[in-house]
This record gives C-alpha cells, structure tokens and sequence, in this order.
C-alpha cells in the first residue's frame, strides 16, 4: 500500500508543524493498519484561518474556522474499483495556526496535535466518524492508537475527538485564550 499526496499550500498559511515525509509517514501507518493493499491519493490543503473558515462554511455550512475538515471522495473497498486502480480517497483541509493554537488547550503541543488531527482526517476518509457514542468508542481509541505508533510516544490523555463530553462546550461556551473545540469535528 502506497499514498500519494497532492498538496495546496495556500500562500498565507503558516507551515505544517510536521514534514511532508511524517505526513507520508503517518498515512502508510493508518492505511496499513486499515490493511489497504491499493495505491490511495490524498489532496491536503494548508489554509490560513480566513481561508479555513471559507471551506467550513463551503462544506459544512458551519461558520469560522476550524482545525481539520475531510472531504470523502472514494473508499478502498469501492467495487466499482478495479483491483489495480488507484482509490482517490479525498480532501484533508489543516489549519496550522488554528491547530498551534489550540494544541495547549488538550495538553499537546503543534506536531502532536497535527499528527493526531492527519490521523483523524484520514480515517474519516476511511469512513469512520464519531458523532454518536458507538462511533466514537471505536474512533476515539483507535486514533489514540495510532499516533501513540507514529508519534512513539505514550496515547495522549488529554480529549481528542471527545469534545461532545466538554462541559464548555456542551453549553456552547468557549475556553478563554483558546480556539473553540468544535475545531475537533470532521465531517
């Protein structure tokens, strides 16, 4: 199994805090783990904030920026794949100076949150989700997993896609000092 990364660096957008060959990296790891034997293509934008807020309200009809969005495009097992044929998986939007900011809020720092949120977005691409409980106890631990993998470090204790548990945001409110942790959701 193979990846492919197309990449848009949008011009005011401030670096990834990872390398283009840890975000290979960290593809082949989710990819092998999710036991794909095909060649997959992955468009990733790099968006500064403003341009971020434009592709949430764009693809999700959710207004202002935002850490992460996946824009599903085929899966792997798709039968209408031919069995040499590259699977165009779809699009992952990162915010880096959204992610740099809220990577304090969950005990991370930028490289840590950016892999964990590379790691998110593709396995939405993959087809997971988390919005209801029994999603979540299968996507939460398994992101956990795999950065503890790519990252060599201990899973984080700190929430990752668990923001529906936050008493803060429950009531619609926003940590002070830090971006709203609705960022965490993907589509």
């Amino acid at each position: 199994m193979a990846v492919e990364i197309s990449v848009n660096q949008l011009s005011d957008a401030a670096p990834l805090a990872v390398s283009w060959d840890e975000v290979a990296s960290i593809f082949e790891v989710v990819l092998a783990h999710e036991q794909v034997d095909r060649l997959c293509l992955v468009d990733v934008t790099v968006a500064d904030d403003d341009a971020m807020a434009d592709l949430n309200a764009q693809w999700r009809g959710v207004e202002g920026p935002t850490d992460v969005i996946s824009v599903e495009c085929e899966r792997p097992d798709d039968p209408d794949l031919a069995p040499d044929e590259p699977c165009s998986l779809g699009d992952i939007a990162l915010a880096p100076a959204f992610i740099a900011a809220q990577a304090p809020h969950f005990n991370n720092n930028p490289a840590q949150e950016t892999r964990l949120l590379l790691i998110h977005g593709l396995l939405h691409l993959l087809g997971y989700d988390h919005m209801t409980e029994e999603d979540a106890a299968v996507m939460e631990p398994l992101e956990d997993a795999l950065l503890a993998q790519v990252s060599g470090q201990p899973a984080i204790s700190a929430p990752t896609t668990r923001h529906r548990h936050d008493p803060q945001v429950a009531a619609g409110a926003e940590p002070q000092g830090s971006p709203s942790q609705e960022g965490r959701v993907s589509p």
